[in-house]
């Protein structure tokens, strides 16, 4: 199909039932939208026409950009290598917090300027050196149906597929979605119901069910990120919590990124998150068993580096998003000790820095 008929179709969606109301209920995700025709849900690109749910936004973005895989942030699947990032528009969060709001929040048409199909994405991927494509700058799960086909047009060239997600899936499609997915990073907003409810119009059980779902069921790789927000979540207490559930829900192995906050969207009248704030909750987590810990939107390079879980000897060294250390030799092993570092490794690390650049497909 032409990019021009993907634009100017709908494309149909398989998560929805008909209520006896005359409603339709939009499946995707535990939101459960339950809409009229003509409606949109609160992600705004899946709505009601016809008396089923269609995806508004197929085949359409908000941009696309190749990033280094560590900005995702992917610390232990194919260290400095180039992706091929794109979102597309709204979200099916709330967050008062949002960092990319001008996208996840956004209600324009104009935002989506840029198109492909899955094969042209695909084959932009190859051409332009990305080992890997990743849905991300807002939650792949509102464009399901056009991600999973980006994903199996990835697969036939040979390229990997990364999901960025705040893991606020329902059970169904979440087994559909993550067949086709090689690597993720679940956004763990918080440790407390309290939080989920009143900042992200959300629940907490869902994500913690898509956690447990991609350690025990899913062959994917996976890392957590929590944005740490100065007097909402980043309380000793909270961090010890969740930390704890991680060791004993998903193991020692699972990257852990806790992320700096800066005031944005409708959360403008807290401040920056402090270094040490983060410092401190690495520290936690570390206390409670978890293996590799990081910090990001600082400057920390401590909080930047792999260490090797047999020798203590740092086995990746990075500032920012560049790679400044390798001591892997391959499958991810220590050059000093042998130990095998969890993730998904190559013989050598990428060579991509932190270089960002807006790629056209249109």
């Amino acid at each position: 199909m032409s990019v021009k008929n993907i634009i100017e179709s709908h494309w149909p969606t398989n998560h929805w039932h008909l209520l006896e109301d005359g409603r339709v209920q939009c499946d995707i995700c535990p939101r459960a939208c339950k809409l009229h025709d003509g409606q949109r849900g609160l992600c705004f690109v899946r709505a009601c026409e016809d008396n089923k749910i269609v995806l508004t936004t197929y085949g359409r973005s908000s941009g696309f950009c190749i990033d280094p895989i560590e900005k995702k942030p992917l610390n232990h699947f194919l260290p400095g290598t180039p992706v091929l990032s794109f979102g597309t528009a709204g979200c099916n969060l709330a967050c008062k917090f949002c960092q990319n709001w001008d996208i996840s929040k956004s209600r324009q048409v104009d935002t989506l300027a840029d198109a492909a199909t899955p094969d042209v994405l695909a084959k932009t991927a190859v051409s332009t050196g990305c080992r890997s494509v990743a849905f991300t700058y807002n939650d792949p799960v509102i464009f399901h149906e056009y991600a999973i086909d980006v994903a199996q047009a990835c697969h036939a060239y040979g390229i990997k597929t990364v999901a960025v997600s705040a893991g606020y899936v329902c059970e169904e499609p979440r087994y559909e979605f993550y067949k086709h997915i090689d690597a993720a990073n679940i956004d763990l907003k918080a440790f407390t119901q309290r939080f989920y409810h009143y900042l992200t119009g959300a629940n907490l059980e869902p994500v913690l069910e898509t956690l447990k779902y991609l350690k025990h069921e899913t062959k994917a790789w996976f890392e957590i990120t929590t944005l740490l927000i100065p007097g909402e979540n980043d309380s000793p207490e909270e961090i010890e919590s969740m930390t704890q559930w991680i060791m004993e829900n998903l193991g020692t192995d699972v990257p852990l990124h806790f992320s700096a906050f800066h005031p944005d969207w409708k959360m403008r009248d807290k401040p920056n998150t402090p270094p040490e704030t983060l410092t401190r909750a690495r520290e936690i987590a570390i206390k409670n068993g978890l293996n590799f810990v990081y910090t990001g939107n600082v400057h920390d390079k401590v909080g930047d580096t792999t260490f090797c879980t047999g020798c203590n000897a740092p086995v990746i060294e990075r500032d920012w998003y560049n790679l400044k250390g390798w001591a892997l030799l391959g499958n991810g092993k220590c050059q000093h000790c042998g130990t095998v570092c969890p993730g998904v490794f190559e013989d050598k690390p990428g060579t991509w820095g932190a270089k960002r650049m807006p790629v056209r497909l249109s």
